[in-house]
């Protein structure tokens, strides 16, 4: 363990409007990060889509917030997705067991996710077509 006295991250140390300022810049540049991701483009083409469809398919505002929310839903899992791949990586090339099992958690919560918004969308579309039609 190292004698030297423990110094904060500089970043830590802001405080108030400057935090928040610095904070959200720090988010568009991970936002510019997914989109050099093809699966994170794909999705933002489909949520680009579904997300004004949540308006006229949702009967009241708490549907349209579950169908908009199932589609954030995906698109935050494939963030963090990129994010585990991302520090996986950064370890090392080669193969490892951990490293496999880490990818793999982080596509099947991304799975999980996708499988959930199409239920939902299922569900509503089904609603809107064949009950209320």
């Amino acid at each position: 363990m190292s004698s030297l006295p423990h110094t904060p991250h500089p970043h830590k140390a802001r405080t108030g409007l400057r935090r928040v300022w610095h904070a959200t810049g720090y988010s568009l540049q991970g936002l510019r990060a997914g989109w050099t991701e093809k699966a994170f483009r794909t999705e933002i083409a489909l949520s680009c889509v579904l997300l004004p469809l949540a308006w006229w398919v949702g009967g009241n505002w708490v549907e349209v917030a579950l169908l908009v929310g199932v589609v954030v839903l995906v698109l935050i899992t494939e963030l963090l997705n990129s994010a585990v791949e991302s520090a996986i990586d950064r370890v090392g090339p080669e193969l490892h067991s951990l490293s496999k099992r880490a990818k793999d958690l982080g596509s099947a919560a991304v799975l999980l996710s996708l499988l959930l918004c199409s239920g939902v969308w299922a569900a509503a579309l089904y609603q809107r077509f064949f009950i209320h039609g």
